[in-house]
């Protein structure tokens, strides 16, 4: 009987499940309870969701989120044997496995795993990325630092170092100022 353990262990791969977008965290909570709940545990060693935290500015305030990098695929460690592709499959909110050959799943190699989640650990550990919530043309007033109640438009959008140039009336004549996402909110 022990032989049996050993090599199932062996053979557990990585696989993609393709999920209704939006609905992957549903898709996994399922899963984890039926591990807990059924014998899929024997078959499933883990459930992943490659996410990364993004913040946004919202009324003058930093939100953090965590956003799915690859918006409608769950990631799923599992031996699939007999019916478990089947029970996966039958998941509500959940599509199908991605590669499918006449209803086989297909598993991904383990350098594509380890680039997948080398860059879910890259991304969970570099700063946080902001959405940028701002547009060309926009009105801005700015809520923090010299310029404070000041009103202007937004010329530029620089997103890779978060800044913005604006342009405010200051004695009667438009001036250039380059301001970060965090020093104005929108009007």
């Amino acid at each position: 009987m022990e032989v049996n353990k050993v090599s199932e262990t062996t053979n557990f791969k990585w696989y993609v499940m393709r999920a209704i977008s939006g609905k992957e965290n549903k898709v996994k909570e399922y899963i984890d309870a039926e591990i807990k709940n059924s014998d899929l545990g024997q078959y499933v060693a883990q459930v992943l969701i490659p996410t990364e935290k993004v913040y946004q500015i919202r009324n003058g305030k930093k939100i953090t989120k965590e956003r799915s990098c690859m918006p409608g695929y769950v990631l799923i460690e599992a031996y699939l044997i007999g019916e478990i592709p089947h029970r996966l499959r039958n998941t509500p909110n959940v599509i199908g496995f991605l590669g499918e050959k006449n209803h086989v799943p297909t598993a991904i190699r383990p350098s594509e795993v380890n680039r997948i989640l080398g860059k879910v650990d890259e991304l969970q550990e570099t700063e946080e990325e902001m959405l940028t919530p701002f547009y060309v043309g926009e009105n801005v007033k700015v809520i923090f630092g010299p310029f404070t109640g000041f009103s202007g438009v937004i010329e530029e959008i620089n997103s890779d170092k978060k800044k913005l140039k604006v342009m405010v009336m200051i004695f009667g004549r438009k001036s250039p100022l380059e301001l970060s996402f965090t020093q104005v909110e929108k009007e």
